[in-house]
Order: structure tokens, then C-alpha cells, then sequence
């Protein structure tokens, strides 16, 4: 089933100047996409294309089979949850309060949660470890569990699909195995469609189903990443040179060691 279906998108954040273009991309059930490419390539304005967010944009955007003109942002909330890059501002509220924010597309005007609510909060904080968080606010926990907390929130929301952006910067690398390990768990053995985009392409070939590679605004290698990853490839998007290994697992080289060595002699 396509959940999202992208036809000849450009989008951006002023009328005619695109910061993403020609972009033909089918989002399938139980899709977990990983989106990777050098900064600036237009990998976040493609999440926020996909939320239905971006300011500026033409083509054809299908959701969940209605045209995403025809739906009002808190029918989208039903449907998608963002985790950002950008969580500063929720800095100083209540872990639970904050999970429970996700339920706000789901309640009329006015309307305060109902039991269904409380459960699916309760239900969020369980699938992410972060009950034992309940009762503290936000800003003191770590990274890590700053991350798991918000990617909760998104949980809460019932969502079909949940659109990820780098949700593991600034992470050490514990955080970041347990922050990928609860993706594909909610991916695998959960169901839910995930498109997450990241700056580390070993992570994106071991967790993901398909990887898209980006560069200057568009999608140019999409595929599982043994298709996607090639050494010549990488070297000209990302300016630097590269051995691959199995798994693909991608190991740049380094120009000072080559040229200079090891040695501090």
C-alpha cells in the first residue's frame, strides 16, 4: 500500500527557489527509508515535504491516498509524527506531559484525554523504556533519553508513519545503537513505517530496508545499500575517498594518514 507518493516535487522555503527538486518517491507500508547525503543536500526539506510543512512547493503529493492539499494539518498529525532535529523549545516540561502532547490531534476543541488517551501515553512511554522517567522534566535527562522521550511523544500520536531528522546527533554511541535498535524494533516487529534521515551511512545500510542518497537537492541512488553504496559514488558526493566493505559498511581514508603516516617521529 502507498502511504506517501511524490510526483515530480520541488519544494522549498521561497516561492521559486527550490532547495529540493524532481523528486519521485513511493513511501510503501512498513517502509523504513534512511535518507543520507552531505549537509545541505535537502534531506530535512524532504521530511518536512513529506509532513506537509514545507512552505513552498509544487508537484503532486499523495498521503495515505488523498492529495495533501485536501488535508488540514491536524488530519496529517493523525497520520504522521515528526521527531526533529530541533527540540529546545520543549526544554523544562514533564516527560509525561510531553508524551501526552502527542495526543493533541486526536482531541476536539476544548476536549481533555479520555481513558484511550491516557493508554496510548502510557503505552508510548512502556514501547520506549522511558516510564521510569515520568515525574522528571525533560532537560534532566541525557541525550539519549531526551531522544527516546520525544520519539514517545510521536508514538502517542498513533501514527501511521513516523518521519525522523537526525535523531541521533550529538549522541554518543550507545544512545545511538539504542535509539536505531528501538527504530527497527518499531519497524520489524511493530509495523510502522519509518523515514529517517541520518549522516551515518553504516547505520543507515544496517537498520534500513532501502537508503536514499542525496545530493544537491535530489534523490540520486535509491535502493537496498548494496545497490545504493559505491565507492566512486560516495567519493564524488562527499568529497572524499572511501573502501567498502561487507554488510556494505563504508570506511573513509583519511588523506593526512595516507600521505603522512602514523608515526609522531
Amino acid at each position: 500500500m502507498k502511504l506517501i507518493d511524490l510526483e515530480g516535487v520541488a519544494a522549498g522555503y521561497r516561492a521559486g527557489e527550490w532547495v529540493v527538486e524532481a523528486i519521485d518517491l513511493v513511501l510503501e507500508d512498513r517502509d523504513f527509508l534512511a535518507l543520507i547525503g552531505p549537509n545541505g543536500c535537502g534531506k530535512s526539506t524532504l521530511l518536512r515535504t513529506m509532513a506537509g510543512v514545507i512552505p513552498e512547493w509544487k508537484g503532486r503529493i499523495s498521503v495515505g491516498g488523498s492529495e495533501l492539499g485536501e488535508l488540514n494539518r491536524r488530519d496529517l498529525a493523525r497520520f504522521i509524527a515528526v521527531v526533529p532535529q530541533e527540540t529546545t523549545a520543549l526544554i523544562g516540561f514533564e516527560v509525561r506531559q510531553l508524551v501526552a502532547m502527542g495526543r493533541y490531534p486526536h482531541l476536539g476543541k476544548l476536549q481533555k484525554p479520555g481513558p484511550e488517551d491516557h493508554r496510548l501515553v502510557d503505552a508510548a512511554l512502556e514501547r520506549t523504556a522511558t516510564s521510569r522517567f515520568v515525574g522528571r522534566r525533560i532537560d534532566e535527562l541525557s541525550g539519549g533519553e531526551r531522544q527516546r522521550v520525544f520519539i514517545a511523544r510521536a508514538l502517542a500520536q498513533d501514527p501511521r508513519i513516523l518521519l525522523l531528522d537526525e535523531p541521533t546527533s550529538n549522541l554518543d554511541i550507545n544512545y545511538q545503537i539504542e535509539v536505531f535498535d528501538l527504530l527497527y524494533q518499531l519497524n520489524r516487529e511493530e509495523g510502522l513505517t519509518l523515514v529517517c534521515a541520518t549522516h551515518d551511512l553504516n547505520y543507515a545500510a544496517f537498520y534500513s530496508r532501502r537508503v536514499g542518497l542525496m545530493n544537491a537537492g535530489r534523490i540520486c541512488a535509491l535502493g537496498a545499500a548494496s545497490e545504493v553504496y559505491d565507492a566512486d559514488r560516495i567519493a564524488e558526493i562527499y568529497g572524499v575517498r572511501v573502501r567498502l566493505e561487507r554488510g556494505p559498511r563504508v570506511v573513509p581514508l583519511s588523506r593526512w594518514v595516507e600521505g603522512r603516516g602514523h608515526s609522531d617521529e
